[in-house]
């Protein structure tokens, strides 16, 4: 009797465990279902980082590298193409850096009742010297405060246009990564419900998605900080990912018996 038992686990495996040939067949296709429904909506929201995104930053940054002073001695609309220049006081700054909810903000506020919050990337190099009661300029483009400066020293605000389209490239590369992902682990086990090893989540799916983004992150940071255009991120990203997936698919696949 204790023979039999035991023949009975090694043959059929302990119950319970994850595995394609212990799923129902409709229930592996119901998640291959919303794997390429997911596929459809990384798609989209890749179609939108490079169509619309993308193309609209650049635009303003050029607008904005374009944009002059605007005429003395006359009164401007503050939604102006034109650079603007403004008189304000401090009220205070808030200098706060610890990790996740860091803050970099100073309130100022005008001779009548406008008072305002600008924010900023980083501490300085003015914003760390601010006090309250300090009179700065404050330049204005498109209703927007971009630059603060005091006796010389300037620092770009966050809403700043800058030339950092790399980002905006790495962004849209991994919803295209994410959604070939989902979309080849939908197709099989559409295709394959009983045998769709190794396009499941643990390990090859995780290992992959984890792949795109350090490939993301990785190669649009340096991209960024060097200055190289955001065409190349995706031109070196890509095939990175590809390379990878194609290794890990080989080291993975199930190897027949014997």
């Amino acid at each position: 009797m204790p023979t039999t038992r035991a023949k009975a686990h090694s043959g059929g495996g302990l119950p319970g465990k994850g595995g394609a040939d212990r799923r129902s067949p409709g229930r592996v296709r119901f998640v291959g279902v919303l794997l390429i429904l997911l596929s459809l909506i990384s798609a989209v929201l890749c179609y939108v980082a490079f169509a619309v995104w993308l193309p609209s930053d650049r635009e303003r940054y050029r607008d904005y590298q374009a944009a002059e002073p605007c005429p003395a001695h006359t009164t401007v609309p503050v939604e102006s193409d034109c650079l603007s220049t403004w008189q304000f006081t401090v009220v205070k700054t808030v200098v706060k850096s610890s990790g996740k909810s860091s803050r970099y903000e100073a309130t100022l506020k005008d001779e009548d009742s406008w008072r305002g919050v600008v924010s900023f990337g980083d501490p300085g190099p003015l914003l760390e010297r601010l006090e309250p009661g300090d009179r700065v300029t404050a330049t204005v483009w498109r209703r927007d405060i971009v630059v603060l400066s005091k006796d010389g020293v300037r620092q770009n605000s966050s809403e700043a246009p800058r030339d950092e389209l790399q980002m905006n490239a790495a962004l849209g590369m991994l919803a295209a990564l994410v959604a070939a992902q989902a979309f080849v682990f939908g197709a099989v086990r559409l295709v394959k419900p009983r045998g769709y090893e190794p396009f499941s989540w643990d390990p090859y799916g995780r290992r992959l998605l984890f792949t795109s983004i350090g490939a993301c992150v990785g190669v649009g940071l340096p991209a960024a900080w060097i200055g190289v255009p955001w065409w190349t991120v995706p031109a070196i990203g890509v095939p990175v990912v590809v390379c990878a997936a194609g290794l890990m698919h080989h080291r993975l696949r199930p190897r027949p018996a014997g």
